[in-house]
């Protein structure tokens, strides 16, 4: 069980219930780091008094310095700050909530230290699943998942003596807010109507990738790298409750989903207390109360950016990088109102056609592809 954290990301959403989970389990901090919220930052470290306080700007972490300037907290900024965070060695585990490629190389130096990696940054093993997998086993790291859907397969695998004896690996997704609507009703979307998630709050990047379905197709590309299965044994449903967070099948038929409530402090406090489960003080799934369960195929027409993660799974090398890279972004534009729905998809399409895929590729060439990708975003966006 997990007794010391250093949280890269303690002030989005993920990391905030980090911190709850932390508290109730009486978990002790070594380091926090966030880009460049001051004020939460500098509350979240004179409440668990961490070690280590990073921010990833420059200037915000110089303000910061000052604030804490009366505790023994060292400041640092950049990526060289998030390094060192990732390393320390009071910390026990590294939880990644970083959002996007930046969290790839702290998650690849804690892999170095051997320290037990709770991944709620899905974007590592999608740029770098290969490099990162094949480097944990060398260096004997755990990676416990935190995504919902991906520690409910964690669970669901619990007791699985063999890969071989798995069918496929099936992701729920909830459809997100524009279920049912056809290809031209998702394009006159705005931003408000993306940012309105049915079941779950999340930050506004995550939300618009469940609202294009992106979010699901880079789960996949996730599950192929963190499960070492094919593009053809991993599927999406939808299922518009989340309650079931998503399913195993084995190859003798049987079935094994892990049920509950859709809050993250549940995947967040079970890759803390791996292998273990400790009392939970959240109320629990009550079966008489939840509504019927179901479950549809996804739309890949009205909903593309879904079928281009998955074409990029199949190909395989850069392609995911160049995909990643180029979502976060067009979604950035989105999010800044500079583009429409469709042009999402749209760009990262454009990317994947223009930037040349590495087969075989270093920890170089792919954060070169993400480079890139976003080039050719910006550049089409004009």
């Amino acid at each position: 069980m997990t007794k010391t954290i250093s949280l890269l990301g303690s002030t989005g959403s993920i990391g905030r219930q980090t911190l709850q989970v932390a508290r109730e389990l009486g978990l002790s901090v070594a380091a926090l780091t966030a880009n460049r919220q001051v004020d939460l930052l500098e509350q979240q470290a004179r409440e668990f008094h961490p070690a280590l306080a990073v921010l990833y700007d420059r200037d915000a972490a110089q303000e910061l310095r000052l604030r804490l300037s009366d505790t023994d907290i060292r400041v640092e900024a950049g990526p060289e700050g998030l390094l060192l965070a990732a390393q320390l060695p009071q910390a026990d585990t590294v939880v990644t909530a970083v959002m996007g490629s930046v969290g790839l190389e702290p998650t690849l130096a804690a892999i170095r230290q051997k320290k037990r990696i709770a991944l709620a940054n899905k974007e590592t093993l999608v740029c770098a699943g290969e490099l990162v997998m094949a480097q944990a086993e060398r260096c004997g790291a755990d990676i416990v998942p935190v995504d919902s859907e991906h520690s409910a397969i964690f669970q669901s695998l619990q007791g699985c003596r063999d890969r071989n004896e798995v069918r496929r690996l099936l992701l729920t997704c909830s459809g997100g807010p524009f279920y049912g609507m056809s290809y031209d009703e998702v394009g006159k979307m705005t931003k408000e109507d993306a940012l309105r998630h049915p079941n779950w709050t999340m930050g506004p990047k995550i939300t618009v990738d469940c609202a294009t379905l992106m979010n699901k197709g880079l789960e996949v590309i996730e599950a192929m790298r963190l499960y070492r299965l094919p593009l053809e044994q991993v599927s999406v449903v939808i299922h518009r409750q989340s309650i079931v967070h998503s399913l195993v099948e084995y190859r003798d038929g049987a079935v094994l989903a892990q049920l509950g409530t859709p809050d993250m402090r549940l995947p967040i406090r079970y890759a803390m207390t791996y292998p273990n489960r400790g009392e939970n003080p959240a109320e629990p799934l009550d079966l008489l109360s939840c509504p019927p369960l179901t479950f549809a195929q996804p739309d890949r027409t009205a909903f593309p950016c879904l079928r281009l993660a998955e074409e990029a799974a199949a190909q395989g090398g850069t392609a995911c990088a160049i995909l990643n890279g180029a979502n976060e972004e067009a979604v950035g534009l989105f999010l800044a109102d500079r583009i429409g729905f469709h042009d999402i998809p749209d760009l990262v399409a454009r990317a994947r056609a223009e930037v040349d895929v590495v087969t075989s590729p270093t920890l170089e060439d792919i954060l070169e592809a993400d480079r890139l990708a976003r080039e050719s975003v910006l550049r089409k966006s004009k």
